[in-house]
């Protein structure tokens, strides 16, 4: 293999193609990055899960294939100067020279390394601007516990035109609805992707203006496994096998009315509890108390710092459906205000993604979940919903 090739395309396909590598790889192999040289340089990557490619225009001499160290490569390509690179790979070692920089790397024999999966048929296609903000906002609240594999993934619901991402950690939920283009009319399908690998495709996919999205169901066409899920898009590609397990049956949890509804700015709101929160030890809680006019933010207690402040809130009681007032704790919501107390990050968390200059907090009973959400548009919805639980307050 010989070939010439831009230092920025090269730096930032090598990049993309990284992200696939196996932080502990189950045999050497599978630590390397494959480059085949012929009209196109495509460099590949594959850890058995997950599997990543990408193409880039190149001058070429002598086509080729050469595997070599992802990781050592990546950290070379982007610290190179802004100069054309030349690659060329003879025998058990591939030179990659660029200005006056030159690193000879060793290569492992390319018929070791696995084949690739292939793309799943196209299930459609949607903005890679409105996926990349769709999949970071309902990737908010997937568990980060191993544990626990089956909430560590985005749950994706196919319904025609309509996607519904949703995550949930047991302790709040974020659940995420917009439109995309189907490629299969009618089709219907719930998955389980990896929030990880989905988080980082999405982010990573927006120089194109579509993403391809690419799906073969658990059991489809006779396919033993889990099923598995492609992303295309700007000369990029990514496969993941779909995680298995149940997903929790999470529409029950969400409240079918409100009795109490709290609004301020989104951003002082961030902010104020930014700062209060830093008084907060660990899994301790801010507290919040809203009353018509103000929310009163405070953390610490007894002996501890502490920290209050004040901001200006909208609050409003509404009162419980026929029926349920009769189940309203003593210390119920009612118009004079009302105290609720949640984990700051996770508040936090929720704020970032709600993409809306005011925060609606809207309120049931007393230490049930608390439904988040931007100002509604003129329809009374909102396609982005986040249920965070409140942290039980001491008597």
């Amino acid at each position: 293999m010989k070939i010439q090739v831009d230092r920025d395309a090269l730096a930032d396909a090598v990049a993309w193609t990284a992200r696939a590598l196996p932080a502990r790889p189950a045999i050497p192999v599978l630590a390397c990055m494959r480059l085949q040289a012929g009209e196109e340089l495509t460099l590949s990557s594959f850890d058995y899960d997950l599997s990543a490619q990408a193409s880039i225009p190149v001058a070429a001499e002598e086509e080729g294939t050469a595997l070599v160290s992802g990781r050592l490569l990546a950290e070379i390509t982007k610290s190179l100067p802004a100069r054309p690179v030349q690659i060329s790979s003879d025998g058990a070692r591939a030179t990659l020279t660029c200005g006056s920089a030159t690193f000879t790397l060793l290569t492992m024999p390319a018929d070791e390394y696995p084949s690739l999966p292939e793309m799943p048929p196209a299930a459609g296609s949607i903005g890679s601007d409105a996926f990349a903000s769709a999949v970071t906002q309902s990737a908010t609240a997937a568990a980060r516990d191993d544990t626990l594999p089956g909430l560590t993934g985005v749950r994706m619901e196919i319904e025609d035109d309509a996607l519904t991402l949703v995550s949930t950690d047991r302790y709040r939920l974020a659940i995420r609805e917009l439109r995309w283009n189907p490629s299969r009319h009618g089709m219907s399908a719930s998955v389980l992707v990896p929030a990880r690998a989905l988080l980082d495709t999405a982010r990573s996919l927006t120089s194109g203006a579509e993403v391809l999205i690419a799906l073969t169901l658990p059991g489809e066409g006779g396919q033993a496994g889990d099923g598995m899920i492609g992303f295309e898009g700007g000369g990029r590609r990514t496969t993941s096998r779909l995680l298995g397990g149940e997903f929790p049956p999470y529409r029950t949890l969400l409240p079918a009315y409100a009795a109490a509804i709290g609004e301020l700015a989104t951003a002082p709101f961030s902010e104020a509890v930014k700062r209060v929160a830093l008084v907060a030890e660990r899994n301790t809680a801010l507290r919040l108390s809203f009353t018509p006019g103000q929310v009163v933010l405070e953390a610490g207690t007894g002996d501890e710092a502490q920290a209050v402040e004040v901001l200006d809130a909208s609050y409003e009681f509404l009162g419980y459906p026929e029926g349920e007032q009769a189940d309203r704790a003593d210390a119920g919501f009612q118009a004079e205000g009302l105290e609720v107390a949640f984990n700051p990050q996770y508040l936090l968390d929720g704020l970032a993604a709600i993409d809306s200059d005011t925060a609606r907090l809207s309120f049931t009973k007393p230490g049930k979940a608390v439904l988040v959400t931007g100002k509604p548009g003129p329809d009374g919805n909102t396609d982005y919903r986040y249920l965070l639980m409140p942290i039980r307050l001491g008597t």
